[in-house]
C-alpha cells in the first residue's frame, strides 16, 4: 500500500465495521450457548415430568430440582379448606382457579385445586377439618404477577402472588415459592372443579436468533468488502 493509498484508506469506517462485526458475532455465539442451555432445560423438564408420582416427603428427601415432579400429597382438610380465587383463562374460557394452603412434609404450600368456569357460581363448602385429602400434584414455579396486574380484591387475585395469597389465607410463617398444581380433584363429588397444571410453553427460538446475528455479520462484511473494491477501482 502506497502512502497515497494509506492516506485515503477508510480507517475510521474499518474500525467501526470491525467493532460491529465483533458485536454481531458475539451475539450469535451467545444465542448458540442459550440454545444449548434451553435444550438442556427442556430435556430436564421432560425427564422430571416422565417420572412416576412419589410421596412428597420422598421427593424432598431425594433433593435436586423439584420442577415438574409429580407428588402424592396428603393435605389435612383440603376438601373444605378456605381458598382464594385467581382469575384466568383456560382453553379460551374465562374462569378462576381455587388456591388453598396445605401443610405437608413439614412445609406450607399453596395448592392450586383446579379451574372453575366463570359461569358457575357454586363453590365447595368451607369448614375446619383435619380429615386428610390425598391428591396427586405437579410441583411448579409460580410466575410472579406482571407490572400491569390489577391489585387483589379481598380473596380475588389477578396474578399469582404466593406471598399475598398466603396472607389472604391467614397462613402463619413462610410459604413455599413453588405451587402444587392438583392433577386429581380435592372435591371429586363436584365435577365443576377441573384439576390441571398449566401447559408447558418453552419458547426455543435461539437457533433463529443466532442465524440472524451471523447473517447480519456476513452481510456487513460483504458490504464492507464491496465498498473497498469500489474505492480501489475509482
Amino acid at each position: 500500500m502506497t502512502n497515497s493509498e494509506r492516506a485515503h484508506f477508510p480507517w475510521v469506517l474499518t474500525v467501526v465495521t470491525a467493532l460491529a462485526l465483533a458485536v454481531l458475532i458475539a451475539l450469535g455465539v451467545w444465542q448458540v450457548r442459550r440454545l444449548a442451555w434451553k435444550e438442556g432445560l427442556i430435556a430436564a423438564a421432560e425427564a422430571a415430568a416422565a417420572k412416576p408420582a412419589a410421596p412428597l416427603v420422598q421427593i424432598l428427601a431425594e433433593g435436586g430440582d423439584l420442577e415438574f415432579r409429580k407428588a402424592v400429597v396428603d393435605c389435612p382438610g383440603l376438601a373444605s379448606a378456605p381458598y382464594v380465587e385467581l382469575r384466568t383463562i383456560q382453553d379460551g374460557e374465562p374462569g378462576l382457579r381455587l388456591v388453598s394452603a396445605c401443610r405437608a412434609a413439614g412445609r406450607t404450600w399453596l395448592v392450586d385445586r383446579g379451574f372453575v368456569l366463570e359461569t358457575i357460581s357454586a363453590r365447595p363448602p368451607e369448614a375446619v377439618s383435619e380429615i386428610p385429602t390425598r391428591i396427586t400434584a405437579e410441583i411448579r414455579a409460580a410466575p410472579p404477577p406482571g407490572p400491569m396486574t390489577p391489585p387483589a380484591e379481598a380473596r380475588m387475585f389477578y396474578g399469582r402472588d404466593n406471598a399475598a395469597m398466603a396472607r389472604a389465607l391467614d397462613v402463619q410463617g413462610p410459604v413455599e415459592a413453588r405451587t402444587l398444581y392438583a392433577l386429581t380433584s380435592s372435591n371429586p363429588d363436584w365435577s365443576a372443579l377441573k384439576p390441571s397444571a398449566p401447559p408447558v410453553a418453552f419458547s426455543n427460538n435461539h437457533l433463529g436468533y443466532a442465524l440472524t446475528w451471523f447473517g447480519l455479520a456476513g452481510a456487513l462484511a460483504a458490504v464492507y468488502a464491496a465498498m473497498l473494491r469500489r474505492r480501489r477501482k475509482s
